[in-house]
């Protein structure tokens, strides 16, 4: 429990101030898809999901969160993402929005972010929901890249407490803080730092693009371990890379990892992470192709043998941090409609259809192997 932290409420939950950890996971669904979105809402709110996230994109999408909003009784949050000119149609339907402050320079690049944030804490005071500033390490915001000399970790907890002191000042405290890395040890020192600096807000917890079975989960318990024990953390996510049907596995890995930590089980392994890691984003509205579950499940496959080598390899399947992640990556593979883009580093090593990428990048992991 996050002792320390203020409580805020999303509807009728309390987030913070000693309330318990809330668990929640996101619809990989289409929106615009609405019976099967409302499907999947309804399944994970009944598998004991205390939020429900969904993307929201576009116009489209904006008439099928009024259609969902309708026949789920789960309590929503809207992640904008890039697109936070919609806040405005989706406040009527949600509980909570969440802002990427990396994202907000995108659009209506002359307006300073001061005024999107003030125009996003206006439109939540009107409809009374609640706000999460949602720092993820593949979309830190640049100005704050570049004032920290790459250096993400300070980044991250820079940009996070600079929204926090912009939302304190413009009087809104209904909000959530998330900073998140895809390497766990970074979770653990961004939010102790973040938490160090503003003990009054609640946070929530995640390792972005966790991955695949069971290196997800594993990765996820590092981090949780080290700082829900320390009373960190509101509220979290277990972010896997699973198909639609599958999804609900996600409220059952956070409801196990916390009855393991208050029991004292701490099952996480000490020395993961060592050698080869596989890193892929959570499956959700955004994926472009489904084949992208089923080709991170191959490439985990076919590069087993090189586990003992310290490189990474990062299988993204949407827009939204498949560059920066992949860009990180010693390989990397951005999953689009009808093709991936094989890279090493920032570095396109060419365009590929799904059944063709495999050995390409078996070459590349060989080459990479033998350097070392």
């Amino acid at each position: 429990m996050g002792l320390k932290t203020r409580k805020i409420k999303v509807r009728d939950l309390v987030i913070g101030g000693g309330a318990l950890i809330s668990v929640q996971s996101m619809c990989a669904t289409r929106t615009r898809d609405i019976d099967a979105t409302i499907r999947q809402a309804e399944d994970l709110r009944k598998k004991g999901a205390d939020l429900v996230r969904i993307a929201v994109d576009n116009k489209n999408d904006v008439t099928a969160l009024a259609e969902i909003r309708k026949a789920t009784q789960a309590r929503l949050v809207v992640d904008l993402q890039e697109n936070f000119l919609l806040a405005e149609s989706v406040a009527p339907h949600v509980d909570k929005i969440r802002y990427n402050p990396g994202h907000l320079h995108h659009l209506d690049k002359r307006r300073p972010v001061r005024d999107k944030v003030a125009w996003l804490v206006s439109i939540a005071k009107a409809h009374g929901i609640a706000l999460r500033v949602g720092v993820n390490c593949g979309s830190v915001a640049p100005e704050f890249l570049e004032r920290h000399n790459g250096d993400h970790v300070n980044a991250i907890v820079e940009s996070a407490a600079w929204h926090c002191d912009l939302l304190d000042e413009l009087h809104f405290t209904d909000y959530v803080v998330s900073l998140k890395d895809s390497d766990p040890e970074k979770v653990v020192a961004c939010n102790k730092e973040f938490s160090k600096r503003r003990p009054d807000v609640p946070i929530h917890l995640g390792v972005t693009e966790a991955g695949l079975l069971p290196d997800g989960v594993i990765k996820t318990r590092i981090a949780f371990e080290q700082l829900i024990p320390l009373g960190i953390g509101d509220t979290l996510r277990v972010s896997l890379t699973l198909t639609n049907a599958e999804k609900p596995e996600e409220i059952t890995w956070g409801r196990k990892i916390l009855r393991d930590i208050e029991e004292g089980r701490f099952v996480s392994v000490p020395d993961f992470g060592k050698g080869l890691n596989i890193i892929s984003c959570p499956s959700c509205s955004r994926v472009e192709n489904a084949g992208f579950v089923d080709l991170a499940q191959q490439v985990k496959a076919m590069t087993a043998y090189a586990k003992e080598h310290r490189l990474t390899i990062a299988v993204m399947g949407c827009r939204v941090n498949g560059p920066g992640e992949t860009d990180d990556a010693d390989l990397g593979l951005w999953c689009g409609p009808s093709a991936v883009t094989l890279k090493r580093k920032s570095i396109s090593l060419g365009t590929f259809r799904y059944n063709e990428v495999l050995p390409v990048l078996r070459k590349e992991l060989d080459a990479l192997v033998a350097r070392q």
